[in-house]
Order: structure tokens, then C-alpha cells, then sequence
């Protein structure tokens, strides 16, 4: 049986590599799916640290994970369950001599490296056969005499001396297991066959190999192995960098999948755009459905060169596929999103009237989140003009007399928008502007911004009524 995980650490939001790690996981399963009707894909959230874990991290990854579709066949299996587990295969392995009790603090370790040079645990604890006492940490015994390798699906062969890897910890001084040795009892206790993740990972995949083999060696329960009875097959994805190519850092760079949902941007741009990070459609097609992605993703296809998550692109992905939605889904995208993310009473306006300010805006918008910016003057009772945009535009007398004018002249006139289009742009002429140029004391003072749908038929829907009071406020504003 093929099964491939996902294992999240709850120590913060959804990070878009981790998302990214998620996705590709979730593709190779799909695609599996399609010959191996048992093929699974497991959501494991890995929640043994409990300085750092919260409950709210937790279910806002569940929640992101399942706004971009990647449903999971088993689980969410929580690490923190299994410690007693860890605990015991970590006992297995100090009585088969594969580790042993260290009682080194990290003073200690750093005080010897400064004296004799030497990076990292110098395996001071190995031979003194110490018993165990409270404070005492656990380490595994790496073997020296030989070397660990491992077929990378991405990287190919990868090989490294056993001896430059440090005796590494299993279970910490308060008894707590350590990543490596959870992750590895839990994936062998899932029968896990396949490991997708970052490479950030690569070094400790030396580590499971050899841990794994000792625990297979202890353990007589053959079905705590996969479904092969042997090491997972592993594919290290590259990292994500910005536009600097330095590493995404949360403390840098814009990379919490919740907040780019908060800001506007659809699951299926995100999903489609993230498959994109290391890997290729062979035809350098871009835009493509969630089941195309599925028919021609390959882990093998995947590039090794760092991939660079640029926001830009993200949000020109966004703009095609809100452009391309259909009317009746983006009318309810949009309005569930002003209901969650403004202060705006939708049920006080009607369902047509928004619906029309909508089309306008459609092809025009990067997020839903613009949708507030583009059409919040027909939302709200009142709008507000900040004082530097106000200065800009109507310390130009012509722009002022050309508000007073349109204001006069539209009292009487069809309130039709190829009568209000060719009012602005004669009375522009006196002035000698053209339209693009009249427009702006227009609009600017019905809707308080410089940008926003197409003016004259945002006035008409606005209404005659609503038109002329907010000219002359800001007619009374710059006096007349």
C-alpha cells in the first residue's frame, strides 16, 4: 500500500512551504489513487512540544488544509498521544546497547569544543556506562565504522560518513522524546512508505536510517514495519526563498497561508500556485484545474534549485481566477467576504444593486479583499476623503469648477450613463482635459478614492440623490 503523511508542528500558522510540502504529498497520493485503491494520505500534527504548541495553531492548519481541498484519509493523528510509545522503543534501545545515558549539560559540551575545537556532542558519555538519573538525557549510539546512504526521488544518491554525525539525543533530561525518534517510531508504526518534505530535513534522514534499522533490529513485531518491511522512500523538496533569495522567514516575509486567505486570495489560485514552486508542467502551462495538476505531477519532474515564492505572481494567479469565476460564485465569494472581514451589513442593501457594483469590479480586482476598496462607497452611508488626496486633487481650481458645473448641470439631466459620460467630458473641454482627467474631482469626491469600477455607471446605481449630496459636501468642503 502506498501512504505518504503530512506532520505539522503546532508552533505557529501555516507556513506556505509547509502548505506546499502538504500539497505535493497530497498529488503523488491522488495520483496513486488512481491504480492503488488503498493508497492513503495521512495527517499527523506532531504536538510534543508543549512551550510552544497551541490549540488555535492546530485548528488553523486543519482549517487551512482543508480550505485548499487536501482532505486526508487518516487521521489527524496526534503525536502527543504516542509518547508512552516513543518512550518504550527508546528503553528497547538502551538495553540492546543502541544508546546510552548522558549526563553532559550544554555547558559542559561547549567548555570541551572550546578547548579541543570539536562542533557539536563529542560522544563524551558513550563508554562510561552510566546509569540513569534524574537530569540524565539519552543518546543514540550512531555506528562509525560505515557510512549511511539513501536514494533521494529529487536528489538521487545521497551518502554520508557515519562518523561526522554527533551521538544525537532520543529522549531530552526530562524525559521528553526527541522529533527524530517520534517521527521515526510514528512512521513506522502508520507504515508510512513515502516521505515528502523539505530539505531542511535531509541531514536528519542519516539520523532515521540508523535509527529506524536499530528499531527494526529490537523490535520482534514485524508489523511495526511499512508495508515492504523496510525504510521509507524519500524526496526532500527545495526551499522557498523571497525575492532576495535569502530562506522565507515569518519574521521577514509574508508566508502564513491563514493571512493571505484573510486578505483576499481563493484556495484553488493558492493550490495552483504552489504546485508550481520547484515543479513544472512540461508544456509551461501555468494555469491549470486541480485534476490536471493530479494527471501530470511528478516528484521526479521536481527542480533542486531554491523555487521563489514571489507574491506577485501569487496575486496575478488570484486575479485570473476571480476574473474567471463564474458570476454566481463570485457573487457568493464576495459577499461571504464582506460578511467575515468588513463591518458591512450586506442585508441593508439589495441583492442586485450589489450584484451589478460586482460585475463592474470582477475583471478589475487582485482580492477579494479590493472588493471593500472598489465598491465600499456604495456600501456605506458615509465616506470618508483623506486630507492628502482631498489637498492633491481640489487645490486645482479647474478640478473644483469642474465639480461645481457637473453638480449644477446633472440635477435635470437623464441619469443614464452615456448622458453623465458625455456631460463630464464637454465640461472637461472647457478646461482642456480630457475625460481620464476630468473624472478624478468626480470621483474621488463620491467615493473617496482615486480607484474604483468604471465612474458613470457606478453613479447610476449609486442613484441621483446619493451623487449630488456627496459633490456638494465636498463642494461646502473646499467652499464654493
Amino acid at each position: 500500500m502506498f501512504k505518504a503523511r503530512f506532520a505539522p508542528s503546532p508552533t505557529g500558522y501555516l507556513h506556505v512551504g509547509g502548505a506546499r510540502t502538504a500539497l505535493f504529498n497530497w498529488l503523488v497520493v491522488q495520483k496513486e489513487k488512481r491504480t492503488d485503491s488503498e493508497a492513503k494520505f495521512v495527517l499527523r500534527i506532531e504536538d510534543t512540544d508543549n512551550q510552544r504548541n497551541k490549540p488555535e495553531w492546530t485548528q488553523g492548519i486543519i482549517d487551512a488544509l482543508l480550505k485548499l481541498g487536501l482532505n486526508w484519509d487518516e487521521g489527524p493523528i496526534f503525536q502527543s498521544s504516542r509518547i508512552e510509545v516513543h518512550k518504550q522503543t527508546a528503553y528497547k534501545l538502551l538495553d540492546a546497547n543502541f544508546a546510552y545515558w548522558c549526563n553532559c549539560t550544554k555547558e559542559n559540551i561547549e567548555d570541551r569544543n572550546r578547548q579541543s575545537k570539536f562542533v557539536g556532542y563529542d560522544r563524551h558519555c558513550r563508554d562510561l556506562g552510566l546509569q540513569y538519573q534524574s537530569g540524565y538525557a539519552l543518546r543514540f549510539k550512531v555506528p562509525l565504522q560505515s557510512t549511511s546512504k539513501f536514494h533521494d526521488l529529487i536528489r538521487g544518491d545521497v551518502e554520508i560518513e557515519n562518523s561526522t554525525l554527533e551521538d544525537f539525543v532520543l529522549l531530552k533530561s526530562d524525559l521528553t522524546p526527541l522529533f527524530v525518534l517520534a517521527n521515526t517510531v510514528d512512521d513506522m508504526d502508520l507504515k508510512i512508505t513515502h516521505v515528502i518534505r523539505g530539505e531542511e530535513h535531509l541531514y536528519n534522514t542519516f539520523k532515521i536510517i540508523l535509527l529506524w534499522n536499530a528499531i527494526s533490529s529490537v523490535n520482534s513485531d514485524s508489523s511495526n514495519l511499512n508495508a515492504t518491511g523496510s525504510i521509507p522512500t524519500f524526496a526532500h523538496l527545495p526551499l522557498l526563498v523571497n525575492k532576495n533569495r535569502q530562506k522565507l522567514s515569518k519574521r521577514r516575509d509574508q508566508v502564513s497561508v491563514e493571512e493571505f486567505f484573510d486578505s483576499g486570495y481563493l484556495p484553488e489560485a493558492m493550490v495552483n500556485y504552489l504546485a508550481l514552486l520547484g515543479w513544472g508542467t512540461k508544456n509551461d502551462r501555468e494555469i491549470l484545474t486541480v485534476e490536471e495538476l493530479i494527471d501530470q505531477f511528478d516528484l521526479k519532474d521536481v527542480n533542486l534549485a531554491p523555487a521563489f515564492f514571489d507574491v506577485q505572481k501569487l496575486t496575478h494567479f488570484n486575479n485570473i481566477y476571480l476574473r474567471d469565476m463564474p458570476k454566481a460564485n463570485f457573487y457568493d465569494r464576495a459577499l461571504t467576504y464582506l460578511k467575515d472581514h468588513t463591518d458591512i451589513d450586506i442585508s441593508k442593501y439589495d441583492r442586485p444593486s450589489i450584484e451589478h457594483m460586482l460585475d463592474l469590479i470582477q475583471p478589475r480586482i487582485d482580492t477579494l479583499k479590493d472588493i471593500e476598496v472598489m465598491i465600499g462607497f456604495f456600501l456605506k452611508d458615509n465616506i470618508e476623503i483623506p486630507d492628502e488626496l482631498f489637498n492633491k486633487i481640489y487645490s486645482d481650481s479647474s478640478n473644483r469648477q469642474i465639480l461645481t458645473d457637473f453638480f449644477e448641470v446633472i440635477k435635470t439631466l437623464d441619469f443614464k450613463t452615456e448622458i453623465l459620460h458625455n456631460t463630464l467630458e464637454t465640461i472637461g473641454l472647457k478646461f482642456n482635459k480630457k475625460l481620464s482627467k476630468s473624472q478624478a474631482p468626480i470621483r474621488i469626491a463620491v467615493t473617496g478614492s482615486s480607484i474604483g469600477p468604471p465612474l458613470f455607471e457606478s453613479l447610476v446605481i449609486l442613484g441621483r440623490d446619493k451623487t449630488l449630496a456627496r459633490l456638494d459636501k465636498v463642494s461646502d468642503r473646499f467652499g464654493r
